[in-house]
């Protein structure tokens, strides 16, 4: 027969236990949310790819520079933007000029912060030790597209929607269309050309250059270049706004040319 005393203990011990677990659950997810939040002190930066090979170097010495540390995200210009507007938290976005546009409307980027950092000229890659074919006048690139079995592209990269508008231009959409291989990521097209799945890829040259198993077959003809252009700007919602101003300064800073050239990248005019 259960006494009063058991039934007394046994509510103290069922009280202790739940009063434990509650404990531990808040010691728990105070971890959890430590573990995911960046340190104080740290920038959180949104990157387009195009500009990944150049701030993969140059981080590290704005770092050493002893402000903040960075923490970077790199993917399209056009994920990266979408990702902002659902609420991602970020101090630095550096995305292509519609993409910076938009938030800046939608007041979550800075428009005093606004600053052209750099920009890349519009490329064909081709696997490593493959022929490179001729890509160096509008005919030339036409024969060279029409012979191609298959041709890789970001599909909402700046890549992407340039080429797309481009061969539409030219009329060879129609004939083309059955050789594209539309990706997600310039990485994506990287790997398609590498394991041959794509003969050519069309990228900015700086998402070409650096890149292990493939090779610059060479730029679009001066004619119809035209250019991946990474612009800066500071979120309106940042705790780290003067930090976030020096990266960028930093990042445009002339002693940050030379970097910027031998990663396929030049100043915007």
């Amino acid at each position: 027969m259960t006494t009063r005393r058991s039934i007394f203990n046994d509510w103290r011990i069922a009280g202790y236990a739940a009063k434990t677990l509650q404990a531990a659950t808040v010691i728990f997810s105070t971890v959890v949310v430590y573990a995911t939040q960046p340190h104080p002190g740290t920038l959180v930066v949104l990157c387009s790819n195009g500009l990944r090979s150049f701030l993969a170097e140059a981080a590290p010495a704005f770092e050493r520079g002893g402000a903040s540390r960075l923490a970077i995200t790199y993917s399209v210009s056009s994920e990266l933007a979408a990702r902002i507007r659902a609420g991602e938290p970020f101090d630095v976005a550096i995305l292509t000029p519609p993409m910076i546009d938009a938030l800046v409307q939608q007041r979550f980027v800075s428009a005093a912060s606004r600053t052209a950092v750099a920009r890349a000229g519009m490329a064909i890659a081709v696997r490593e030790g493959a022929p490179k074919p001729d890509v160096s006048t509008v005919d030339a690139l036409k024969g060279t597209l029409l012979a191609a079995r298959s041709i890789a592209f970001a599909r909402e990269g700046a890549g992407g929607v340039f080429f797309t508008a481009l061969v539409d231009r030219l009329g060879l959409a129609e004939a083309l269309a059955p050789k594209f291989r539309p990706t997600v990521t310039g990485q994506d097209v990287s790997r398609a050309v590498q394991a041959g799945e794509a003969d050519l890829g069309v990228q900015p040259l700086s998402e070409i250059l650096l890149v292990p198993g493939v090779e610059l077959a060479g730029r679009f003809p001066a004619i119809v270049q035209d250019y991946a252009v990474m612009v800066a700007g500071v979120s309106t919602r940042s705790t780290e706004s003067e930090a976030a101003r020096a990266l960028i300064d930093f990042l445009t800073a002339p002693q940050q040319d030379r970097l910027l050239t031998a990663r396929g990248l030049e100043r915007v005019p």
